[in-house]
């Protein structure tokens, strides 16, 4: 579908419109071979703002379609997996949108229904999957409880091993629970992602409130750890996605990451309604797809310095690391 056909589509009446639009939104771009970060960023910046005033009809249709998306945006992925199970069952099952401390996110808000759903994905975490037998077994117990009591003779060893039933389910659940626990901790990327005291929040915020964007971009290359024109290319771009992600790896907070958003992009938020898109997606985006974001973007840092080892990053700290082997090479040329 063209750009001329939706525009048809919002010139139309008004009956009907944020349906047409919300549906045919998705279907033109999960007719893409393989969409463009731009492209996601426009699909939710479209669709979010209509979800609330689409029927039920649309929203298991847009779920349906986006299930067998392989690049669907996440964001609405994630939207759309807090409806009901009815609706979000073919994301639950299929949808490579969701990682795994976004399973056991649903699963903890939405119980058995959303769990039932989530174990049949093919190849299912064996923790999440443990997880989810042992929500299952309090029903198991229940449906053989009429069964214990039909045979009176017995009655004293059915007890003893229902105690013993217990507290092995109580143990499994307890041995769950600490894997999950551990999977969350790995997920969380601490490791990995780097540590955002305070005043590296301070620098962003004040270089970003000086209106200079060489200083804010200076600044933001030193709290990533990459050069300056991979932190130039973030806030280069016509919307603020990149530097969304960049704020979402440095695990900002949603008041702190909107402040410097708004200072860096100052007419992206005419009003209340787009500062609630912001947050949406700000909520919405998973930390550990940011954090793969930033593993990209250093990966081309460091490309970009073995194609040329002449010329370093503008911020000190790979300065540092690189001033040692960038020197090196030409000295020995010379000789």
């Amino acid at each position: 579908m063209s750009a001329s056909d939706f525009r048809q589509i919002a010139a139309g009446a008004e009956s009907g419109k944020a349906e047409r639009l919300f549906r045919a939104a998705v279907s033109a771009f999960c007719s893409l071979t393989r969409p463009s970060r731009r492209e996601i960023a426009q699909l939710e910046d479209l669709t979010l703002p209509l979800f609330d005033n689409v029927s039920v009809e649309s929203r298991r249709y847009v779920a349906a379609a986006l299930s067998e998306c392989e690049y669907a945006p996440a964001a609405l992925v994630r939207r759309l997996c807090q409806e009901r199970v009815d609706i979000a069952a073919p994301l639950l099952i299929r949808s490579r949108a969701l990682s795994d401390v976004d399973l056991i996110a649903l699963i903890g808000r939405h119980g058995l229904p959303h769990a039932r759903a989530i174990a049949r994905r093919k190849d299912l975490n064996q923790t999440i999957a443990d997880l989810i037998k042992v929500l299952e077994r309090p029903t198991l117990v229940r449906s053989q409880q009429p069964e214990a009591t039909a045979n009176a003779a017995s009655e004293n060893a059915e007890v003893v091993a229902g105690n013993a039933s217990r507290q092995e389910a109580s143990d499994a659940a307890e041995t769950v629970r600490r894997r999950l626990r551990s999977m969350m901790r790995a997920e969380s990327g601490t490791a990995i992602g780097p540590f955002v005291e305070p005043q590296t929040y301070v620098k962003l915020r004040e270089t970003a409130l000086t209106g200079n964007a060489a200083f804010f971009q200076t600044a933001l290359a030193d709290a990533l750890e990459v050069d300056f024109s991979t932190a130039r290319t973030l806030t280069a771009s016509h919307n603020y996605a990149p530097l969304l992600t960049a704020l979402r790896a440095l695990d900002l907070s949603e008041d702190k990451a909107f402040l410097i958003t708004a200072a860096i992009y100052p007419t992206a938020f005419p009003h209340p309604q787009a500062i609630r898109i912001f947050l949406d997606r700000y909520r919405l985006l998973h930390r550990e797809a940011a954090l793969d974001g930033l593993r990209a973007w250093k990966a081309d840092t460091v490309s970009k310095i073995v194609r040329k080892p002449g010329r370093v990053a503008a911020n000190a700290d790979l300065r540092k690391q690189n001033g040692a082997d960038m020197t090196a090479t030409p000295k020995a040329r010379r000789v």
